[in-house]
């Protein structure tokens, strides 16, 4: 590629390669060539324990297409999901915004699309419960670049026809609509089947995992030279059920809700066995992209909407699980790979937020958010192109259900967390550089750092607070 070091102001310089990085804003305008937009992929787990893949320091699952990927990039050991939940997390990651900003997705959308608490009861009841397509902006945006946009796996952001993936900017998705979905029969927990392709109910063949993997593969391999391309892969692995890839069971699992203890039953081997087959999945994708003369430019990402449930998992050496704001249900593993503008081999430990993502990947394809629905996260990719060390900045979470509240917020190494359940709380200050397994709470001995904290978490609810809120149903 040729220097064009006289073009300024440029705001990232590769520093490990004599390229320009990002190909993004100035220089997109100035590049005649669709082919200079680097082909994106986007791989994200569904609830995988910080602790159970071998590139975070787990003994017994081997991934090592994952940790191949790690290793040829940056991998995060402070990346945290916008929620400790699905749907939170793909809200702020399709918007770039904290997903607070839109009612009724503060917590995963139930099975069969049952709002859980007072905002997303109101929306269910109107049959507007999940994401506005006016609220998206990776998909719209990227597509409108020239990108050509293609996901299969969990969408988990609404179950109405007006409100699924063709309207979010996605050519094409093969989706299973809700929470979670038996690996080989694709119904819900109550029977019912969920499997779309676009707005078209559809039957498949097929553990899911590899159904996405194959979906992805078929996809790579007939895309013409030159086309860029923005491949989202949410898989369902490892959520519960806890169905081995290799033993189809004779009839779909049915259970009368998703938390059920017969739906959530699981033993170790069996999620080593569904990890691992999404690891082998995520190793034929890499592998296609570099059969097809994509890996050399391709910007490809891999991260967790959040952590695990207390199953068989483990969130080592964090404490608490999904749906709760202690390390364990939001710090997960994150890493991305770009051949030529990320640094290779290099572990990060700013704290970012899964809407950083976000926020790259638009840089990295040359588009510019819209200036109604400003960003919240920040191209964070970029800054580590360019050896910028991380700009502080405050991170907040706000996770409700029924009449129980979470709250954190972290600020440097310090984070407040409180839990309201009806009349009760309970607050915590934690030091995460000194004790990032939250056993240490330095709430009385930190009294001023904890008023900071709380007056900080205020401000930030006001200002992500929806402009119209929907009414609280009264029975």
């Amino acid at each position: 590629m040729n220097h064009t070091h006289h073009h300024k102001p440029i705001r990232f310089l590769v520093t490990r390669a004599p390229i320009l990085l990002l190909l993004c804003g100035l220089q997109l305008a100035l590049a005649a060539e669709p082919a200079t937009k680097p082909d994106i992929l986007l791989i994200m787990a569904d609830n995988l324990g910080h602790g159970d893949l071998s590139c975070y320091g787990c003994p017994d699952i081997q991934t090592p297409n994952i940790d191949r990927l790690a290793a040829q990039g940056v991998r995060f050991t402070n990346f945290y999901s916008n929620g400790p939940e699905c749907s939170p997390t793909r809200t702020a990651l399709l918007t770039g915004r904290y997903q607070q900003r839109v009612p009724g997705l503060e917590c995963a959308l139930g099975t069969g699309n049952v709002g859980r608490y007072d905002d997303a009861i109101a929306l269910a009841e109107k049959h507007e419960l999940g994401l506005p397509p006016k609220e998206s902006v990776l998909g719209p945006l990227l597509k409108q670049a020239g990108y050509h946009t293609v996901a299969l796996g969990k969408w988990h952001l609404g179950y109405e026809k007006h409100l699924l993936p063709p309207h979010h900017g996605f050519d094409y998705f093969l989706a299973s609509l809700g929470g979670t979905i038996d690996y080989f029969y694709h119904n819900e927990p109550t029977g019912e089947p969920v499997l779309y392709e676009n707005l078209t109910r559809v039957t498949r063949d097929g553990y899911f995992t590899d159904l996405i993997t194959d979906g992805a593969v078929d996809f790579l391999r007939k895309q013409p030279a030159g086309q860029p391309i923005f491949l989202y892969l949410p898989y369902t692995a490892p959520s519960a059920p806890f169905q081995h890839p290799d033993r189809k069971p004779d009839q779909p699992k049915v259970s009368h809700a998703w938390d059920s203890t017969d739906w959530q039953k699981g033993d170790r081997d069996t999620l080593r066995a569904i990890i691992e087959r999404l690891d082998q999945g995520v190793g034929k994708v890499l592998k296609t992209v570099e059969e097809t003369g994509r890996a050399d430019t391709a910007l490809v990402i891999f991260c967790s909407d959040n952590g695990a449930y207390p199953i068989a998992a483990s969130n080592a050496p964090f404490r608490g699980h999904a749906s709760e704001l202690f390390e364990g249900g939001i710090h997960v593993a994150c890493m991305a790979r770009w051949p030529g503008c990320l640094p290779v081999g290099v572990v990060d430990d700013r704290p970012t937020m899964t809407f950083d993502l976000t926020a790259s990947i638009l840089a990295a394809a040359g588009c510019t958010p819209p200036a109604d629905r400003p960003l919240d996260g920040v191209d964070i990719l970029g800054q580590i192109a360019a050896g910028q060390p991380s700009e502080p900045r405050p991170l907040f979470w706000r996770a409700r259900r029924a009449d129980r509240t979470w709250r954190a917020v972290r600020d440097g190494n310090l984070k407040y967390l409180s839990r309201q359940d009806g009349t009760e709380l309970e607050e915590y200050v934690f030091d995460l550089a000194k004790d990032p397994g939250e056993s240490n709470n330095l709430i009385q001995t930190l009294p001023d750092a904890a008023t900071r904290l709380k007056r900080q978490m205020a401000a930030w609810e006001r200002n992500v607070a929806p402009a119209r809120r929907p009414a609280v149903r009264v029975n």
